[in-house]
């Protein structure tokens, strides 16, 4: 793999820069996308047991009810060292997203120090090395998933992080993407001010979802893209979906990356990345 195409392009920086936000299509063949689907149905399977043995566990009070809660309603439970958020749907069994995930399966180690991702993430940085911050899966099963308010990631991150500024995401979308089946929007240009004003409604998720009043959404970009395909977007970024309405999966991944040395948000350590892959990664 020659990692000069990998390189961040003087256009995909200007739009990063400008727009908070750029993409690539078809960054992964379909060789790599069955595997990662695979390593996805296998880690949601993982959580979905993990959950269950903890919810059974603080029935039985050998686990803390904080391990299985309610947040205005929604479900997560807290197993296998991630936060498995379940369907809004009151007492659904179907899970939404799980966070961190990448530590529950081989695939996703690897995925996380792959070239096609650390490399123009570096270029986003401007650094020849990385860390992980953190990552997340997102399942939108076909007629069941849910949609995400607009929101932007760093107020979410800002009680554990003093470089929201520094935290570029990339998301790879597993199958294709469209608005039938609630792609990944986002709102041109919305990263410009920093952290913006969230909704006091007096619910306690409120002020992590963006007050639609300070941007526009004429400026909404759609992530209509095939499976296998990149977004790269700022951490101050506002963005969300619709539900999933097809009878199509709409499975995503969210990688977030940071400069390097800082620890992770919920995993205990240090994961850095070398722009290039040929030299060793030092990790604590």
């Amino acid at each position: 793999m020659d990692l000069t195409d990998l390189e961040l392009t003087e256009r995909e920086r200007a739009r990063y820069e400008e727009d908070g936000f750029f993409a690539r299509e078809s960054v992964f063949a379909p060789a790599d996308l069955e595997r990662l689907r695979s390593a996805a149905e296998r880690v949601a399977a993982g959580a979905k047991r993990a959950a269950l043995a903890k919810s059974r566990a603080v029935e039985r009070a050998e686990a803390s009810e904080g391990d299985d809660y309610r947040i205005d309603g929604n479900r997560y439970v807290e197993a296998a060292d991630a936060t498995v958020q379940y369907e809004h749907d009151a007492d659904s069994e179907t899970i939404r997203v799980i966070e961190p995930f990448h530590h529950l399966d081989p695939v996703f180690e690897a995925l996380v120090a792959d070239p096609r991702l650390v490399v123009p993430l570096c270029g986003v940085l401007e650094a020849d090395r990385i860390a992980l911050w953190t990552d997340k899966i997102n399942l939108k099963r076909p007629r069941e998933g849910s949609g995400f308010r607009w929101h932007q990631d760093s107020p979410y991150w800002s009680h554990a992080c003093s470089h929201c500024d520094q935290l570029p995401n990339v998301m790879i979308t597993l199958d294709d993407a469209d608005r039938e089946n609630g792609c990944f929007r986002v709102i041109r240009g919305s990263h410009a001010e920093g952290f913006l004003p969230g909704i006091h409604d007096g619910t306690a998720l409120g002020p992590l979802f963006t007050d639609p009043a300070v941007f526009d959404e004429r400026d909404e970009w759609l992530a209509e893209l095939p499976a296998g395909s990149l977004v790269v977007f700022s951490a101050h970024t506002v963005h969300g979906s619709q539900p999933n309405t097809s009878d199509r999966a709409r499975r995503a991944i969210v990688l977030t990356y940071q400069p390097a040395d800082e620890p992770m948000f919920k995993l205990e350590g240090v994961k850095n990345f070398e722009k290039d892959p040929g030299k060793p990664a030092a990790n604590a």
